[in-house]
């Protein structure tokens, strides 16, 4: 079945997930090439990378005892992988075929690529109010942040004025985490109630250092090289207000990275994320694998990802033994 020119593993992504799959399947010789992707803007940036990317200091990532920055941290995913020879990249997958096998990937720049198995590692961004100022401090640890329990118990947080914005379940979870460390936490919200659980709401709500801000709308972060207030408007009178913080977490979701599996088959659940087979790394579709926050919505942390990556792994290796694929 091994057809020449077909590669026996090809990952779509380079986040924690993409890369544990490549250092496992180089070392299982399945030759593995991995579609980095490009930067863009999907509303707010995505890099390849993943989101690591846009995180300062990584304290809870094991075998790190004194932090590592993000970036740097997948500056050596890569370079672990690069090691073990596999093949890298820098393009977007743009289309999948997965009628047939082998499968057949469209990239941005035009090339058709065969594969016997593919892995699905294009993570998930999150949603972001979309402010210049925002923006320019998330991506230079500034002190806004898209994932209150990746960068919550830093010690630039602990024991400060910090905001976060949303009103659903994850928003509540994220505010009751920070709860543990913040001196008040401001929960800033555009209407009067909240679509969260009620169980949620009550367990954040209740906290001694919560304070709500019914009706208001974040409209833009203010601050030099680290965030120092933002500027609130009231979403029914429109008057203007300044809260000043020392962080800012932005709750409002996810996207998991799927458009190019559009007319692909491969299944998603009811969140937009691909499905996925049990605990496995199988979807709907032989051959064909997901890992990381594509997959995930519940956890989203980067060693879970990597943990991900490497079944992910181990399931196509397995996979394309029982296939005859040598």
């Amino acid at each position: 079945m091994s057809n020449e020119g077909v590669h026996k593993v090809v990952i779509i992504g380079s986040g924690p997930a993409g890369w544990t799959a490549a250092i496992y399947a180089a070392r299982a010789n399945l030759d593995p090439i991995v579609f980095v992707g490009v930067p863009k803007q999907d509303p707010g940036p995505v890099l390849p990378g993943g989101q690591l990317m846009l995180t300062t200091e990584v304290e809870n990532y094991p075998g790190f005892p004194d932090g590592i920055q993000g970036p740097e941290m997948m500056e050596k995913f890569r370079a672990q992988a690069a090691r073990f020879k596999t093949q890298i990249i820098d393009d977007d997958i743009v289309q999948c075929d997965f009628s047939a096998r082998p499968f057949t990937l469209y990239t941005a720049e035009g090339r058709k690529v065969a594969a016997h198995s593919v892995i699905i590692a294009t993570g998930a961004t999150a949603n972001w109010l979309g402010l210049e100022n925002e923006m320019r401090l998330a991506t230079t640890g500034g002190g806004v942040s898209a994932c209150a329990v990746c960068d919550g118990a830093l010690p630039m947080f602990r024991g400060a004025e910090l905001a976060i914005v949303g009103g659903g379940d994850t928003a509540m979870e994220e505010g009751t985490y920070l709860t543990k460390f913040a001196g008040t936490v401001h929960l800033v919200h555009r209407r009067d109630s909240l679509r969260a659980s009620k169980i949620m709401q009550q367990r954040f709500l209740s906290r001694p250092n919560v304070k709500p801000h019914w009706n208001q709308a974040v409209v833009d972060v203010l601050g030099g090289e680290k965030i120092e207030a933002i500027l609130l408007e009231d979403t029914i009178t429109r008057q203007r207000s300044t809260l000043p913080v020392k962080g800012l977490f932005i709750a409002i979701g996810h996207t998991p990275t799927v458009k190019f599996l559009a007319g692909s088959g491969v299944e998603l659940n009811e969140k937009g994320y691909v499905a996925l087979n049990s605990r496995s790394s199988r979807t709907n579709i032989p051959g064909v694998f997901a890992a990381g926050d594509v997959a995930d919505s519940e956890y989203r942390q980067a060693v879970t990802a990597a943990g991900m990556g490497c079944q992910a792994a181990l399931d196509a290796e397995r996979w394309l033994a029982a296939e005859g694929v040598h």
